[in-house]
């Protein structure tokens, strides 16, 4: 029912072959056959510059080259070799040697699958770009690392050290490790996190795919797989796994949700990415408790909207957000990673209390903490850098490594940018127009906004002060 074609040949095949079929082919009761329901048209694939591929440009790239890469003399060879312009031969070359000084290195099937998904923008033209490319290999080698890491929490550093060929033997205990027969476990807040923006991934997906999107697909995939998978819940799992105090049901619903996540991964991308996630997928699917031959022949994943949980996405957006305050601290104040800092939390209200008692383990250990304490109204505040999470103000004390005059810098800047915000606010409020039309609960939510950038910038002043009094 579908027909995949490039928008420069529409007219003269496309159009051609509807009109022969529907000639020539008819049904019993003598109706024309429509031969295809739906065309995707495809973009031209150009060099970086945009210029149309062709031998005489030299601008060519073989699809088998970048996937099992090619040295330099055999590019050039097989860019200047037999040429209808031989006297070309000799700018092309030089052309090819500043391009690639050391030929093309070997990207993989999977790396260039995703590049040219992640680029197709229905209709439009494609500018090759290596770094792409690149790119996306290292995404291809974030899963296979991720799998690998989720094989050693299962099996152990000696069982996959000692595999096989690559493949780990599964054993009854690994799978009970996980809880694939049935065994009691413990859902922690990152794994009904994980689980639920699973739900929402393998909703994203399937709907650009059933549209055709596969660039959207590609980035959701990306985003999903790199970002909260691999970056945000494989750190929260260590915590869990690693903790001593940790009961066994607790890690067991850990492991279990590493694995059968994983899994839905590989099911997921594998129309995209089909060889890496085939072959990991055999590693892993006795582990998610799946079974068949091939990844190919089982069921796509369907999203279940009963396992969202937006209250363990708030949460560890909260989490999320704190983290990320400490380590733009690190990284402003050129902080080593590994130093512990103290931490303290001022003006937060009920929900921060409860977040920071619940979560106080995947702080300590992410945020690389030595102590963690509440502000109460009238404590005086230590010299410190100041970060903002809603209303609650994240405090890293640095008392031997603020440099005052780069702090109020940041501050001011800080401030400006509120200052823009609440100008456009109030210039929003004060429109006759705006105010007249809009209805009251639209109204009531902008000034709630003007209310909280005021008082943010009140705080940041505040903290000026403060520092500049030191």
């Amino acid at each position: 029912d579908v027909l995949v074609t490039g928008f420069d040949i529409i007219f003269f095949w496309v159009a051609r072959m509807i009109m022969m079929t529907m000639h020539f082919i008819k049904d019993d009761d003598g109706k024309p056959q429509v031969p295809f329901k739906t065309v995707y048209v495809t973009g031209l694939i150009r060099d970086e510059v945009g210029q149309k591929m062709s031998k005489s440009k030299g601008n060519v790239l073989d699809p088998l080259d970048m996937i099992d890469g090619i040295l330099l003399d055999d590019l050039l060879e097989k860019r200047t070799g037999n040429m209808m312009q031989p006297q070309l031969a000799e700018k092309i070359g030089k052309r090819t040697q500043k391009e690639f000084p050391e030929g093309i290195a070997p990207h993989g099937t999977d790396a260039l699958r995703f590049t040219l998904a992640a680029m197709a923008s229905t209709g439009r033209d494609i500018n090759w770009d290596m770094k792409r490319l690149e790119g996306y290999r290292n995404f291809c080698n974030k899963l296979w690392n991720a799998s690998r890491y989720v094989m050693l929490s299962v099996a152990g550093e000696e069982a996959v050290e000692n595999a096989n060929g690559g493949l780990i033997e599964i054993t009854d205990a690994m799978k009970a490790a996980c809880g694939v027969n049935g065994e009691d476990a413990a859902l922690s807040l990152a794994d009904r996190w994980i689980i639920s923006r699973l739900q929402r991934a393998e909703s994203e997906v399937r709907r650009h795919m059933d549209q055709y999107r596969f660039d959207m697909a590609a980035q959701t995939l990306y985003e999903f797989i790199w970002n909260e998978y691999c970056d945000w819940y494989l750190e929260l799992s260590k915590p869990v796994l690693w903790d001593e105090n940790a009961t066994e049901e607790e890690k067991r619903g850990t492991r279990g949700t590493l694995v059968r996540v994983l899994e839905a991964i590989l099911r997921l991308a594998h129309p995209i990415i089909p060889f890496i996630t085939e072959s990991i997928w055999h590693q892993v699917k006795d582990l998610a408790g799946k079974s068949g031959d091939t990844i190919m022949l089982a069921a796509y994943p369907e999203a279940q909207d009963a396992l969202i949980d937006a209250e363990a996405e708030a949460d560890i957006e909260w989490l999320q957000n704190v983290i990320t305050a400490v380590r733009n601290v690190r990284a402003e104040k050129n902080i080593a990673p590994g130093f512990e800092l103290e931490l303290q939390f001022k003006n937060g209200g009920d929900e921060d209390f409860r977040r920071a008692e619940e979560n106080q383990a995947f702080l300590m250990k992410l945020a690389k903490l030595n102590k963690l304490t509440w502000l109460n109204e009238g404590d005086e505040e230590p010299m410190s850098v100041t970060q903002l999470v809603g209303d609650m103000e994240v405090l890293v004390p640095m008392a031997g490594f603020i440099d005052k005059d780069a702090e109020v810098a940041r501050l001011t800047k800080s401030i400006d940018k509120l200052g823009k915000d609440l100008e456009r606010v109030q210039n929003k409020l004060g429109n006759p127009g705006f105010v007249d039309k809009a209805p009251e609960v639209v109204i009531e939510k902008e000034k709630e906004k003007a209310a909280g950038f005021e008082r943010d910038i009140a705080k940041l002043n505040d903290q000026i002060e403060k520092i500049k009094a030191l």
